[in-house]
């Protein structure tokens, strides 16, 4: 095998190994759409949503930079 030939290999095979690592983050942080029951009781312990059939909105618009906005 020659030199460029392995250093190729070598350069491909930590690529992949790098887009493998982001992948499992990912899959760690996300929460699948049939198990956000779940994560929000788990946010949420001691029966805090009393409504089962309550919808959560998420589009809420979040307020808390608007304070260091420059209105000048």
């Amino acid at each position: 095998m020659n030199r460029n030939k392995r250093i190729f290999i070598i350069v491909f095979l930590a690529f992949l190994l790098v887009v493998i690592l982001i992948t499992i983050d990912m899959a760690r942080r996300t929460t699948a759409p049939w198990n956000k029951r779940k994560q929000l009781e788990r946010a949420l312990p001691g029966g805090a949503i009393r409504d089962t059939n309550a919808v959560i909105d998420g589009t809420a618009i979040d307020t808390t930079g608007l304070d260091t906005v420059k209105t000048n």
